[in-house]
């Protein structure tokens, strides 16, 4: 042990060396297991952390939920009262104003725009839901450790709960206008759950570019609003590209095959007696899955590549 002498006389004794004299702050952390705090952990650990939070996912879509229209007096009922107005427009513009129903009737036509209306609508809100999941929610994010696309996910999540919920007023709809249960009505089950997974890839797609841009919040509800009407969410489609003379068959096949419009084809063919196949694009199954798949798994991990920046800055 050395010993130095200060100008005053004292004896100062100096510190032994230490075998970590000479490591580069990243040779010590490799020595010692050490990692950066807040460092994105590996895709499947991600996974295995989310599935482990999947009670506060349902709880907090739940909150979100009931807090939706808890200052308002009619409360829950807007949930289904906004759509049913909305679809009460566009009946009065599109059905009858400008004639774009096509050889559809009242007793088709209606349960066809409310239907149209109701799965849009759970696209779109969970479109705008993602954008503010992490930029409307900085001091959760920023208080507690949890993987981010809890909040994406959460808020898809809550979406179906009110499309659910809305589907209880669409069954006595379709059943007032002469569509009775059958068997096609089970179809819906895999419907929605591919809609889910491709609205939730979406969600956190947009939920990544809303945490960097927040004022894409501004954009979003007249991007929507345009794919909306490139749905046939008031129309048949093909009705409307069978008389666009200067729209080329590539581009009517491609708005089609959009995930939007191949999602409520697939809820209309299940539960509208009338509407039949050749309402349908080729291989909408596939079509289906396919951008469930595109989505729901691309935007997964577009999503966590970004993992550690949420919050940040």
């Amino acid at each position: 042990m050395s010993e130095t002498t200060s100008h005053k006389g004292a004896v100062a004794v100096s510190a032994p060396p230490s075998p970590d004299d000479g490591l580069s702050p990243a040779e010590l952390a490799a020595k010692y297991g050490l990692t950066v705090s807040g460092a994105r952990p590996s895709l499947l650990s991600y996974v295995r952390q989310l599935w482990g939070r999947r009670h506060f996912i349902l709880a907090f879509s739940q909150a979100k939920l009931t807090a939706q229209y808890s200052q308002a007096k009619l409360g829950q009922i807007w949930q289904v009262a906004t759509p049913l107005l909305n679809a009460a427009v566009y009946y009065f513009i599109f059905g009858m104003l400008l004639g774009a129903r096509g050889d559809l009737d009242d007793d088709i036509y209606i349960p066809f725009l409310v239907t149209g209306v109701f799965v849009f609508a759970f696209t779109q809100s969970s479109v705008m839901a993602g954008v503010r999941a992490i930029s409307g929610n900085l001091g959760l994010v920023r208080a507690l450790h949890f993987p981010r696309a809890s909040l994406p996910i959460s808020f898809s999540l809550q979406q179906l709960q009110q499309l659910l919920f809305s589907m209880i007023v669409l069954v006595g709809i379709l059943v007032a206008f002469g569509h009775y249960p059958r068997l096609s009505w089970f179809l819906v089950l895999p419907a929605l759950l591919l809609q889910f997974v491709f609205n939730s890839g979406l969600a956190m797609v947009m939920a990544r570019m809303g945490a960097k841009t927040p004022d894409l919040a501004q954009l979003m509800p007249f991007l929507t609003r345009t794919w909306m009407y490139a749905s046939g969410v008031m129309f048949p489609l093909n009705y409307i590209l069978d008389r666009a003379e200067q729209i080329p068959d590539w581009f009517g096949d491609v708005m089609m095959a959009n995930p939007a419009a191949v999602y409520m084809d697939l809820m209309r063919f299940a539960l509208i007696d009338g509407y039949g196949n050749e309402y349908l694009p080729d291989h909408v199954w596939a079509l289906a899955l396919g951008w469930a798949l595109l989505a729901g798994i691309g935007g997964f991990i577009y999503f966590w590549k970004a993992e550690e920046r949420y919050g940040r800055g």
